[in-house]
C-alpha cells in the first residue's frame, strides 16, 4: 500500500513538472509596440518672423505639414526690432528670422565683448545655427497708376529735397527704415529736413498699406513686399545704397531646439526655396 501511494505522489509530482515546463516554454503571445509604427511626440514651434515672410512663410508651414505633421508652427510676425525685444523680455521663441543681421547680433552670444553689435552681452543664439537664409532688396514703390511719375530714386531724392512728394518710410526701429536712412544718406538727405513729406509704418505692412491706398505718393519697401501686394516698382536701391539686404535665422536656446534646427534646414530646401524666390526672394550668398 506504502508502495503505491509513493508512486502516484510520484506520478503527481512528475506531472506538474511537465506542466509547468510546457507553460514556461509555450511562446509569449503578447503584443509589443513596434518603434517604426509609433507617432512622434507633437511639438509647436514659436517661430518669430520680420513682417515680410508673412506670406512666404505661411505658406512653407502648409507645405511642411507632409514632411512633419506632428509639428504645429505658430508665427508672430513682426518689425525685426519689436521680435527682438519681445526676445529679450522673455517671449516664446524658438526660432528667429530677421529682416536684417542687426537684431540677430543682439542675441549673438559669440559677439560678447562686442558693444557696438551686442550691446547687452546677450547669449540667446544655439551654437553653430545661425546663417544666412535670404536676400532681399530695397524698392521704391509707388500706387497704382504712379500719380507723380516716379520713376527713380535719383527723381525721388530731387522731389524730396524741393518739397514735392510724400514718401511712405519705415521707423528707424526697424530694418526697412534702416535701409532708408542709408539711401539718404547716399543722396545726401536731412530726414528732419523733409520730415513734412515723410509718413511713417511700425514695420514694412504698413508702409506698404500707406503706398496700396495712395495715403503717399511712393514708399521704400522691400522688393517681396511689392510684389505681395501688387504694387509697381519704379526703383531697386543698389548694394552701394543701402548694402545687402540679408535674413540671418537662428535657433534659440530652449526645449524644442531640435525640432528648430529640423524647420531651419526645411527652410532651406528645393521646395522652401521656390516659394520665397517666387515672390522675389534669393538664396543669401
Amino acid at each position: 500500500m506504502k508502495k503505491l501511494v509513493s508512486l502516484l505522489l510520484a506520478l503527481s509530482l512528475a506531472l506538474a513538472l511537465t506542466a509547468c515546463g510546457q507553460k514556461d516554454t509555450a511562446p509569449d503571445t503578447t503584443q509589443t509596440d513596434d518603434p517604426q509604427t509609433e507617432q512622434a511626440e507633437p511639438v509647436e514651434l514659436i517661430v518669430f518672423a520680420a513682417a515680410s515672410m508673412t506670406e512666404t512663410l505661411t505658406e512653407i508651414a502648409e507645405l511642411y505639414k507632409t514632411a512633419a505633421p506632428e509639428v504645429t508652427i505658430t508665427y508672430n510676425f513682426d518689425s525685426s526690432g519689436k521680435l527682438l525685444t519681445q526676445i529679450k523680455e522673455g517671449a516664446d521663441c524658438d526660432l528667429f528670422i530677421s529682416a536684417a543681421p542687426k537684431q540677430m547680433n543682439a542675441l549673438d552670444g559669440s559677439l560678447i565683448g562686442n558693444t557696438e553689435k551686442n550691446p547687452d552681452g546677450l547669449d540667446r543664439i544655439v551654437t553653430g545655427s545661425r546663417i544666412d537664409l535670404l536676400e532681399n532688396k530695397v524698392t521704391l514703390a509707388v500706387p497704382e497708376g504712379n500719380p507723380k511719375g516716379i520713376e527713380s530714386f535719383d527723381q525721388l531724392a530731387e522731389l524730396l529735397k524741393g518739397g514735392d512728394v510724400m514718401l511712405a518710410i519705415g521707423n528707424s526701429d526697424v530694418p526697412v527704415g534702416q535701409y532708408t536712412l542709408k539711401i539718404f544718406n547716399y543722396y545726401g538727405i536731412d530726414e528732419t529736413a523733409v520730415a513734412d513729406k515723410l509718413t511713417y509704418g511700425n514695420n514694412v505692412k504698413e508702409v506698404t498699406s500707406q503706398v496700396s491706398e495712395a495715403a503717399a505718393d511712393c514708399g521704400i519697401i522691400y522688393a517681396t513686399d511689392a510684389f505681395s501686394a501688387g504694387l509697381t516698382v519704379a526703383d531697386s536701391a543698389t548694394a552701394e545704397m543701402c548694402g545687402q539686404v540679408i535674413y540671418p535665422a537662428a535657433v534659440l536656446k530652449g526645449d524644442k531646439e531640435d525640432a528648430a534646427r529640423a524647420f531651419l534646414a526645411y527652410l532651406q530646401t528645393d521646395a522652401a526655396m521656390t516659394v520665397f524666390e517666387s515672390v522675389g526672394f534669393s538664396p543669401a550668398i
